[in-house]
């Protein structure tokens, strides 16, 4: 049965927040370490990794943990809240005109410090870019993303931009990839394209996990669509999250710059290549598939995959949720998420459903202008007959 776009929206929204809370946790760590702190895989909402994450990095005392959302659900809600603002397609300049306010001068409840702040004092320094860039340097928007670390920061909150062209991955694609010059560049970019590709044709009626697939395959260019082919094609491959994981890892190695220890980068890590990939897209792609579209188990490989487990289980959850909808998201996952968190979420996804029905019937109503327009009379120098 065909979903509404209110339905996929919820699926989306409400699909990637919940992964990205029950990934928290595990981020940064390899999957050995998570299964010997946590006794065994993580399948449902647990503590913080350490205890004492007050001080335990002092460089980023955060609540991971405990249905707490991270900057990956914060950001989404962020670049929603420009779409209801504007009520129509963004380019670049918007993310100057309206996304920097949003993380820079809207206070709000950040779930990991407990308390509320504006979103930039929690952000990771490629999303701090943004704002000493388009606000503090203003530097042209199209190319502000250049010199930034490549990394998937512009891909984690990308979503919105798959709802709102439902159908369209081919228009995701192209918006994405202009909104996200602001912030990334290489395949840092790249990869943002080609995920709000993935959602767009999530959403359209009939779409499958293959279709999805091969939709990022035919959108995707240089080392991003080499990792995506090479990722997936193991995907297919595999019975389940548990086996994926060390098998999706073994397949990105080549195109990862990270290197095995992820919170030690190699000296070459996250620079402009047309050779590399970031590892998160092409796994949650190969999760995607390793689970044959379904959401729990999609997530459940983010999660327990280790690295950076938030996103992973975050975009593969975000594209299940939207070839699934809402349904496939725990109910209680999803409240619990959201009180945890202090964000309605489902306003959220259901303002962007809402906006993506205005921008569409915008988008008929300028094709039929078009249309009307287009010069289709005789050529010079021909006569009608």
């Amino acid at each position: 049965m065909a979903l509404s776009i209110e339905d996929g929206a919820r699926g989306c929204i409400l699909g990637g927040a919940v992964a990205d809370a029950l990934g928290g946790p595990t981020e940064g760590h390899p999957p050995e370490v998570i299964m010997q702190r946590f006794g065994g895989r993580v399948t449902d909402f647990v503590g913080p990794f350490n205890a004492d994450w007050q001080t335990a990095r002092p460089l980023s005392p955060l609540h991971k943990g405990d249905g707490h959302v991270t900057d990956d659900t914060l950001m989404v809600i962020a670049l929603s809240n420009v779409y209801g603002q504007v009520r129509r397609h963004l380019d670049a300049f918007d993310m100057a005109d309206y996304l920097v306010p949003q993380i820079a001068d809207v206070v709000t409840y950040i779930p990991e410090f407990e308390r509320e702040t504006v979103l930039v004092n929690r952000l990771f320094y490629a999303e701090k870019y943004l704002l000493l860039r388009l606000r503090n340097a203003h530097v042209d928007p199209r190319e502000a993303g250049v010199g930034n670390v490549v990394n998937c920061g512009a891909a984690m909150y990308i979503a919105p931009v798959g709802i709102i062209n439902a159908g369209d991955p081919h228009g995701a694609y192209r918006e994405a990839i202009d909104i996200a010059g602001a912030h990334q560049s290489s395949y840092g970019r790249e990869a943002a394209g080609v995920l709000a590709a993935a959602v767009a044709e999530a959403l359209r009626p009939g779409a499958t996990v293959d279709s999805v697939v091969e939709c990022a395959l035919s959108l995707a260019r240089d080392g991003t669509r080499a990792a995506i082919e090479a990722v997936t094609r193991v995907g297919r491959e595999c019975q389940g999250w548990e086996d994926a994981i060390p098998r999706l890892r073994d397949a990105v190695r080549p195109f990862d710059s990270v290197g095995e220890a992820y919170r030690d980068p190699d000296l070459d890590a996250r620079k402009p290549s047309r050779k590399n990939s970031i590892e998160e897209l092409p796994v949650a792609l190969g999760m995607l598939l390793a689970n044959r579209g379904h959401y729990l188990g999609t997530v459940l490989g983010g999660v327990n995959y280790g690295r950076d487990s938030d996103s992973i289980a975050s975009m593969g959850g975000a594209i299940a949720g939207a070839l699934g909808g809402g349904a496939v998201v725990p109910p209680d996952w999803a409240t619990f998420v959201q009180e945890r968190s202090r964000k309605d979420l489902e306003a959220v996804a259901a303002d962007l459903a809402a906006v993506a029905r205005e921008v569409f019937a915008a988008d008929q109503a300028r094709a039929a202008a078009r249309q009307a327009a287009f010069p289709v009379g005789t050529a010079r120098g021909e006569v009608s007959v």
